[in-house]
C-alpha cells in the first residue's frame, strides 16, 4: 500500500476583502516586500501606492491626504520610522486605518502604538492570507482592535 503526498484539493478561494476596492499607501524600505504586497493587494481589487521611507509617505499623504482609505507601515525603517509616521499621520488628523508591520517591536513600542490609534499590528514575515484576513476583519469591525 502507498500512501500519496500529493494532494487532490484545490484551494478554497479567498473572500474578499473588504468589500469594495481600497487606495493603499504602503511604507516599507524593503523593495521586494513592497513589490510582493503590492501584488496580493492588487489581486484583491486594491490600488496600492508605495513610499520607501516614512518621509516619502508624509509627502505623498499632503497632496491627498484623504484619497487614502489604509497607510500600512514597517516600523524599522530609516529617516523616519513607522512609530514617527503614525504620530504625523494622527497629528495631521488622516482619518483612513493604519496598520504596522514589523519582525520585532517591544511592548513598549506596541503601547505607543496603541496610544496612537493604530488599528493592527502584524508581525513580519506576513503571509498573503494573514494580510487577506486582517483586512478583512479591519474593515467588518467598527472600532480598533490591536
Amino acid at each position: 500500500m502507498t500512501t500519496s503526498l500529493v494532494s487532490n484539493s484545490v484551494p478554497a478561494p479567498s473572500l474578499p476583502t473588504p468589500g469594495r476596492p481600497l487606495r493603499i499607501l504602503y511604507a516599507d524600505d524593503m523593495k521586494e516586500l513592497r513589490e510582493l504586497i503590492t501584488i496580493v493587494l492588487g489581486r484583491e481589487g486594491h490600488t496600492v501606492e508605495t513610499a520607501p521611507n516614512g518621509s516619502a509617505a508624509l509627502q505623498q499623504l499632503a497632496s491627498a491626504p484623504h484619497d487614502y482609505d489604509l497607510v500600512i507601515t514597517d516600523h524599522h525603517m530609516p529617516e523616519m520610522n513607522g512609530l514617527e509616521l503614525v504620530r504625523r499621520l494622527r497629528e495631521q488628523t488622516f482619518k483612513g486605518k493604519v496598520m504596522v508591520f514589523s519582525s520585532e517591536i517591544s511592548p513598549v513600542i506596541q503601547e505607543k502604538y496603541r496610544q496612537l490609534a493604530v488599528d493592527r499590528i502584524l508581525p513580519k514575515p506576513i503571509f498573503p492570507t494573514q494580510l487577506r484576513n486582517s483586512l478583512r476583519e479591519l474593515y467588518a469591525a467598527p472600532s480598533p482592535a490591536v
